[in-house]
């Protein structure tokens, strides 16, 4: 029985993944992760850490976060409550697509999640007020590793769905390329 649908995106490795839902008058059953079928997917398989966020204004931009090499991970990306608008970067500087970002949104609704391999830059925009989101990662944070790039920097040019709202000092305040 297939639990995943793997819609592959424009940039190579990033994939966007539907979790199948089979339901009745009580409600839903849904494999949130399964080793097996997304190790295919870029990650190495194993989950080294869980993160969890709640951000609760309506059209707050979190991130661009990545860590650097060799400290590149892999992230399963999902919303748990209400919806964001979730980009990925492509920060691997020899490849073809090269600063280039793919969108999608992410909602406990719509069952989607984005599989997002190493070397890739990661934000969010609320679309909601009250965003949870989960976050699987192949590899443990390294601070000495970690990088950022500003989410409104032109090169990049991330056409926000929303009014941008909020964003935190330290975000507001990363590089443009």
């Amino acid at each position: 029985m297939q639990r995943f649908r793997r819609i592959h995106t424009e940039l190579p490795g990033l994939t966007v993944v539907e979790r199948m839902q089979f339901g009745d008058e009580r409600g839903f059953f849904s494999r949130f992760f399964c080793q097996e079928e997304l190790s295919e997917l870029g990650s190495a398989g194993t989950i080294a850490q869980i993160n969890h966020s709640m951000t609760r204004t309506k059209g707050a931009v979190r991130g661009l976060h990545f860590q650097r090499p060799p400290y590149e991970e892999a992230k399963f990306v999902s919303c748990l409550a209400g919806a964001v608008f979730d980009v990925a970067v492509d920060m691997r500087p020899d490849s073809p697509t090269y600063l280039r970002w793919h969108g999608e949104v992410l909602s406990a609704e719509n069952a989607r999640s984005m599989m997002i391999p190493g070397g890739f830059a990661h934000g969010f925009q609320t679309l909601t007020e009250n965003c949870e989101l989960i976050y699987l990662h192949d590899k443990p944070f390294a601070p000495e590793a970690e990088g950022g790039l500003n989410a409104l920097d032109p090169s990049v040019n991330i056409a926000w769905p929303i009014e941008i709202t909020q964003m935190s000092e330290r975000d507001r305040n990363l590089a443009f390329i």
